[in-house]
């Protein structure tokens, strides 16, 4: 008994580290929307923990004290124990938190605050577009947000249907075909938040993540401001025979790179692509080597994805690394 007890101590404890230590964790919330779906988690953990708690303390009890073979039971002794406990009690639980949960989707769906900053993200197979009416830009894969602002997000889908879960921030809303979504999130804390699509999307649904930046307004508005310009073109060297590269190949046929001549729209807008943090939606770091391997093929480390090999010499290769390395 104490041994059975002990393992499921273990496993509860286990269970909940992982919630509320994991880098994507609804239980370890920083967001408003977040704190509101954290606290109705528990608040149903807690109604549950008592119950099972109750049920097993009469189950052990009838166990123990159980009748006798001799002893006779009258009809509807009973009656006043199952109407309480199974009627009664379940009811004015289930009310309650239905009027609980009806207070917070309330508060989930409207945010109360005119000072917006709008933020427009669409979903493709397998990665992030992210636009910045405000500041005329797009990016992709990573969101910056200024913390004590609501920031309102206009969802929608360019292909299948997604689903965009910021676990620490706000709630789950999916992408669907056909229509935009909205939904809100503010923070007051700083920090880098690992986000993923949670609506199976294909082949590479596991590999779509994105991050969400928190940043003071101060540092906030500095990022934006340098998102606005396009890029600058090197002067001279290794970065200029890149961006050459860049303009011939068939690198400009899917991407953009505000400031060139390269306008495609297949793939995610690379005008300042040095500073984003990952590449191919949350899938590898962006270093050098990582860079390098996924221009050559990137079919070898995010296979299925619609970026085809690169037939690009040695010298070509460096030299087109050496030009994204500039974007900034």
């Amino acid at each position: 008994m104490r041994s059975a007890c002990g393992t499921a101590a273990l496993l509860l404890s286990a269970s909940l580290t992982g919630c509320g230590d994991s880098p994507q964790s609804a239980l370890s919330p920083h967001g408003e929307g977040a704190r509101r779906v954290a606290a109705l988690w528990w608040l149903l953990f807690g109604i549950s923990m008592v119950f099972v708690v109750l049920v097993t303390a009469l189950v052990l009890w009838a166990a123990i004290y159980r009748r006798g073979s001799r002893v006779r039971v009258r009809m509807g002794s009973a009656q006043r124990f199952v109407v309480i406990m199974g009627v009664v009690i379940p009811t004015i639980v289930l009310v309650g938190v239905y009027v609980v949960g009806l207070r917070d989707l309330r508060a989930l769906s409207d945010p109360r605050d005119p000072d917006q900053l709008v933020v427009e993200v669409t979903g493709h197979q397998w990665w992030w577009e992210v636009r910045y009416p405000e500041g005329g830009f797009v990016t992709a894969n990573e969101i910056h947000v200024p913390t004590g602002r609501t920031v309102n997000l206009r969802l929608r889908t360019a292909d299948v249907n997604h689903s965009f879960w910021v676990p620490g921030l706000t709630v789950k809303t999916d992408l669907v075909a056909g229509r935009v979504n909205h939904l809100w999130l503010r923070t007051g804390r700083a920090g880098l938040y690992r986000d993923q699509c949670a609506e199976y999307c294909g082949l590479q649904h596991a590999r779509m993540a994105f991050h969400v930046v928190a940043q003071p307004p101060a540092e906030f508005s500095a990022w934006l401001a340098g998102q606005e310009h396009s890029a600058t073109a090197p002067a001279g060297g290794l970065a200029a025979r890149g961006l050459q590269v860049f303009q011939t190949a068939s690198c400009a046929s899917c991407h953009a790179i505000r400031g060139t001549t390269a306008n495609g729209r297949i793939g995610p807008d690379l005008t300042h692509v040095a500073g984003r943090r990952y590449l191919a939606a949350g899938t590898i770091p962006n270093t050098r080597g990582y860079l390098g391997g996924w221009i050559s093929n990137s079919q070898t480390l995010k296979p299925g994805n619609k970026m085809p090999p690169q037939p690009l010499t040695s010298e070509q290769l460096q030299a087109l690394i050496a030009y994204l390395e500039t974007l900034r």
